[in-house]
């Protein structure tokens, strides 16, 4: 039975993308559940946050402190407190508890972020870099921020990377996608 040339085209057209699609398909990391599950949770702190911490009524104490590459805050009086991987209620506490013991009856401690560390931008954008993150931003605004897509960018996800418990994970995400200080965006080429 001879085939027509239509159908050979047809077969041969399917025998040489279906490899390719596959190969797409391979490359599609969705994003593991914890990446947003770490949205809902309690901001931690790491390498590169600014804090304010007031000390009420200690004047000298209040200050603006950063958590330096080894993940501590350098407190007088105190010292070295631990800052990676913990919330600011926990900090809070941690003072308070070390003043309390040899030097403030009663401490009243506040902590609140001053300036979040950054996150970066690569691939298909204008001008990839790292960049000052602000609460509420998500992938679309941190595309603006670095200058929007490229010309030859897919325009509809990205790659996002995140650290989570010293785990660092990767997922394909949309541009709707909340971001975090200290994720690292890559913005793809789009196939064609």
């Amino acid at each position: 039975m001879m085939m027509n040339r239509r159908a050979f085209v047809s077969l041969f057209g399917i025998a040489v993308s279906a490899p390719l699609l596959a190969s797409c398909a391979k490359s599609y990391t969705p994003p593991p559940p914890a990446m947003h599950k770490v949205l809902q949770q309690p901001y931690r702190l790491d390498s590169g946050d600014r804090m304010r911490i007031t000390v009420f009524e200690q004047t000298d104490l209040t200050n603006s402190y950063s958590v330096d590459k080894a993940g501590y805050i350098a407190f007088p009086l105190v010292g070295a407190v631990p800052a990676r991987g913990r919330t600011v209620k926990q900090i809070e506490k941690s003072i308070a508890t070390a003043l309390a013991a040899d030097y403030i009856r009663d401490p009243d401690v506040s902590v609140e972020v001053e300036r979040y560390r950054p996150f970066f931008i690569m691939g298909e954008v204008g001008a990839a870099g790292q960049y000052t993150y602000v609460p509420g931003m998500t992938v679309q605004n941190a595309v603006a921020v670095a200058g929007g897509f490229s010309a030859r960018a897919h325009q509809k996800t990205v790659d996002l990377t995140r650290q989570i418990n010293g785990k660092v994970i990767t997922g394909r995400v949309p541009i709707t996608d909340p971001i975090m200080p200290g994720d690292t965006i890559f913005a793809r080429e789009r196939l064609f």
